[in-house]
């Protein structure tokens, strides 16, 4: 706050110097001493209070930039008030606040390249494959927020209150959603005075109830006057600058903090380039100022997907420049819109490291290949971009999505944030599918490069199960998971079980060494011979799931592969 009035201060002092003409030369011809002081006070009690209240109100921020806005007016009305050679210094000032004016709105047509050198990411070919044997965070944000609010019976004094934003994060290594409880109104905010605390629901387990756990929270969103949370946080940081929305994170305690990312223009006052967060004690108001690489470890999303959204649109617009985002559109790619937050999806790795996930698509309309994806570290911002395989084409987000709705196309279901994850070796989307009234009812997953190739079920895994049976019926190869190392076993047949599925037929079966297999005959079309008792050479895929993928089979008597 202090700091916020002291830089106030001085922009009413600026302005006063510039506004009261000190030589006392005025056109009907001067003024006097006692006449000048009153001026100077007069102006400099009225520049503050005029400056401060909309600094107050519209928490902008005092970066040296702003003031190239107003300095062309102030300097301007101090040119008209004096006279002599003070009027010709002003007008000076005032033709140079112009041309930083004019400099500052045309920054976006000679920044492109300084944006996107500030967006380049590293580039390979394709993400690492996903260990089967583990759940994705796939329970989509819309059906948490549903639950949630079906159990805000839960908070006390529920009339004054409300649901705010969902925020995916890792809490005690659980991947969860957090929504803070927010004030419904002004007159309830003074009533009320704190928020009592926040939801917390799985992120994984769909079939999870939503858990409200108490904090009280004063310095909030949705409070007034100096409790609003971002009126906080600007007027105890007056220079930084802000992109995005803040949000909620806890520690592995369940303490609640609110973070916002601030950084840097890129040039003139245009563009963003995040340099680290501000984070707040949400029930003192107690706030640090924290570059990116002290961030506390329990914090997942550092970097705002307000700023990473930006920061995918630098990379795909402005490879060639300005001009050619607008014309030739030569290698121009657009990120899509189909993301969960600021149109990117955040998603964990096997290590727990929160991503943002947005993919790439063509400016041409009516084009829904894919090219390319990018994932980025929500600690760090940096970025890499996958190309995905270059001999085939990539369906993008809006297609498979175009796909669910064509398959649920009589009961009206649609699916919702598609991630693109490596199942099995094959790029694959996978997207929660939910009902009209945002209620889930299956998992979708369906194959970038061979749409035909889907397959779906009630939770993430039993999808997984339906998917690998469906690539191994359409002749994909089911391997390259992240822990899939081939392995050769011998063993005789305890069970068998066929089942007919289209055109071929897929032969699960149990070998006395306590393993199940599964193969499908358009891969082994002898596999379909089968039976109890026969001694059996196998080369699998190790991915530790209950029915192992076989890549190769020797039936005693009988040789197929």
């Amino acid at each position: 706050m202090a700091q916020t009035l002291i830089m106030a201060l001085i922009a009413s002092v600026i302005a006063t110097l510039l506004i009261v003409p000190l030589s006392k030369k005025v056109h009907n011809g001067e003024i006097t001493n006692k006449q000048l002081i009153n001026s100077i006070i007069l102006v400099l009690i009225a520049s503050f209070i005029v400056g401060f209240t909309i600094i107050y109100i519209t928490k902008i921020d005092l970066h040296w930039t702003i003031f190239a806005y107003v300095l062309p007016i102030i300097a301007l009305l101090g040119t008209l008030l004096c006279k002599g050679v003070e009027q010709t210094f002003k007008g000076f000032v005032f033709l140079a606040s112009l041309i930083l004016l004019a400099f500052m709105l045309c920054a976006p047509l000679f920044n492109a390249d300084e944006k996107y050198e500030s967006a380049k990411m590293e580039e390979k070919v394709e993400i690492e494959p996903f260990d089967e044997t583990q759940t994705p965070a796939s329970v989509p944000p819309r059906f948490a927020q549903n639950k949630m609010k079906k159990a805000f019976g839960q908070v006390p004094n529920t009339s004054y209150y409300e649901l705010g934003s969902l925020q995916i994060q890792k809490v005690n290594e659980q991947y969860v959603y957090i929504a803070p409880v927010e004030f419904s109104g002004l007159f309830k905010w003074f009533n009320g005075e704190t928020t009592p605390g926040y939801f917390t629901m799985s992120a994984t387990d769909s079939t999870d109830n939503p858990k409200f756990v108490k904090a009280e929270m004063a310095y909030v969103p949705s409070a007034y006057f100096n409790k609003n949370l971002e009126r906080h946080i600007r007027l105890e940081n007056p220079t930084l600058i802000f992109y995005g929305e803040p949000q909620l994170e806890v520690d592995d305690e369940g303490k609640p903090f609110y973070i916002r990312s601030y950084g840097d223009f890129i040039s003139a006052r245009n563009g963003f380039d995040v340099k680290g967060i501000v984070m707040v004690d949400a029930a003192t108001g107690e706030s640090k100022v924290l570059t990116l690489d002290e961030v506390p470890e329990f914090i997942d999303g550092a970097v705002s997907p307000e700023s990473v959204s930006l920061q995918n649109s630098y990379f795909g617009k402005y490879v060639h420049g300005f001009w050619n985002s607008l014309f030739g559109k030569k290698d121009v790619r657009l990120p899509s819109d189909e993301g969960t937050e600021a149109n990117v999806s955040p998603i964990f790795n096997e290590n727990g490291e929160m991503y943002y996930f947005t993919d790439f698509t063509s400016p041409k309309e009516g084009v829904d290949s894919m090219l390319g994806y990018s994932l980025t570290d929500a600690r760090t911002g940096e970025s890499t971009y996958y190309t995905g395989n270059l001999e085939e084409s990539y369906m993008d987000s809006r297609g498979a999505l175009d796909i669910i709705e064509k398959k649920f196309i009589e009961k009206e279901w649609q699916g919702e944030m598609p991630i693109l994850y490596n199942f099995y070796g094959e790029a694959s989307w996978l997207a929660p599918v939910l009902d009209s009234n945002g209620f889930l009812q299956n998992y979708f997953i369906v194959s970038a490069a061979n749409p035909e190739i889907s397959a779906y079920g009630t939770t993430p895994n039993e999808a997984l199960k339906q998917y690998k049976t469906a690539l191994n019926r359409g002749g994909g190869t089911v391997d390259g998971t992240s822990n899939a190392e081939e392995a050769t076993i011998f063993g005789d047949v305890v069970r068998v079980y066929k089942e007919r599925v289209g055109d071929y037929t897929i032969v699960s079966f149990l070998l006395n060494t306590g393993q199940n297999f599964v193969v499908s005959s358009q891969n082994a079309p002898l596999a379909i011979y089968l039976q109890e008792g026969d001694r059996v050479a196998i080369t699998y895929y190790a991915t530790e799931e209950l029915f192992l993928p076989i890549k190769e089979i020797r039936i005693e008597g009988i040789v197929t592969h």
